[in-house]
């Protein structure tokens, strides 16, 4: 990155920090992002006198299309609702939002390793992403097997629609979590190589940043800055808790962008291949629709209970709900099918 970069990301930052903080309704997050905005401003100074040293030319500030639009969605939505976006701008502090109200639940860290630990559950994220997988290869394929079954006579025929469901499903699901994987890991690894080099080059100034995230949390100043100074003791650990306390990232865990897309191949295709095995086992029409039908209402009430334990609600309910919306979608279906030919032979 240039000189010219360097001063215009802090810049820009710089001006963000103030759209947020006049944003920001919290007197404690408002004075957290006008320090913020002190800090980036300090920073481009440095920058500044670096590019006149060289007898560069610097221009004047303009902040890029992309800022003022999101400034204007600030403004509009309030910048926690804007989290996911002001990150994707390198903005410092979000990670504050998951602090407020928790200081006695969550107390500062006084190790590296106490670091980070909320951010952890991996393991429950995988789950959950797992049961809306094959929630999704369920449905889909279901209702595309019932509505090829209600217009056609042929088990082949509705068995080829059913694995071309299938794999389409499953590749479309792989080819989307490969890209937005990847888009992810390639927006954290820019935004730590960032870090690095502002660790490098400015350690006290980083320092501070922290510090003052820590404080909105609830200690005082003072109290931050000699935790921060002790945590932040050891270089080969300061960068680590730079990127998870000020990004809001795992440096140790960013995703494999070819196991996510593994992964949701695999739970995408479990889930629509039991709609489809009646119709691979050589059964007639009408014997296939029925198990089809009935192991999908099986596996959806299986699925909504095992959703509950994420809902917090009735796993009775919540099985009995998902078996009604997919029985729903079958049945329309199906329905059209039949309409579209109404010569095929009906289920009962």
């Amino acid at each position: 990155m240039s000189l010219f970069d360097s001063w215009f990301q802090e810049k820009q930052s710089a001006w963000l920090y103030r759209i947020i903080a006049a944003a920001e309704s919290d007197r404690r997050m408002r004075r957290l992002f006008r320090r913020l905005a002190e800090q980036s401003d300090v920073q481009a100074a440095i920058w500044e006198r670096r590019i006149q040293a060289e007898g560069s030319p610097l221009p004047s500030f303009e902040p890029t299309l992309r800022a003022r639009l999101i400034g204007r969605l600030v403004r509009v939505f309030g910048p926690k609702a804007l989290r996911p976006v002001l990150a994707s701008m390198k903005i410092r502090g979000l990670s504050a939002y998951s602090g407020r109200g928790l200081e006695m639940r969550h107390p500062m860290p006084t190790s590296v390793e106490e670091i980070g630990r909320r951010h952890k559950g991996v393991a429950g994220s995988n789950l959950r992403a797992a049961v809306f997988g094959v929630n999704d290869g369920l449905l889909s394929n279901t209702s595309l097997i019932l509505g090829m079954a209600g217009a056609s006579t042929e088990t082949s025929v509705v068995a080829m629609a059913g694995i071309a469901g299938l794999l389409a499903g499953a590749l479309s699901m792989a080819a989307g979590e490969y890209i937005s994987m990847r888009s992810q890991r390639e927006l954290f690894e820019y935004q730590i190589d960032l870090e690095r080099a502002e660790l490098a080059m400015f350690p006290e100034e980083e320092v501070e940043e922290l510090a003052v995230i820590y404080a909105a949390r609830g200690m005082s100043l003072q109290q931050a800055r000699r935790a921060t100074r002790r945590m932040m003791s050891d270089p080969e650990n300061a960068l680590d808790l730079l990127a998870r306390e000020e990004l809001g990232v795992n440096p140790d865990d960013l995703g494999s962008p070819w196991g996510a897309a593994l992964f949701s191949f695999l739970s995408f295709s479990a889930g629509a291949s039991l709609p489809l095995v009646p119709f691979l086992l050589g059964l007639d029409m009408h014997k296939s629709i029925q198990v089809a039908g009935v192991s999908a209402g099986v596996s959806l009430f299986v699925i909504g209970a095992c959703l509950s334990l994420f809902t917090g609600r009735s796993a009775l309910l919540g099985g009995l709900r998902m078996v009604l919306i997919g029985g729903l979608a079958g049945v329309v279906t199906y329905a059209i099918g039949a309409l579209i030919a109404p010569d095929a032979p009906g289920v009962i």
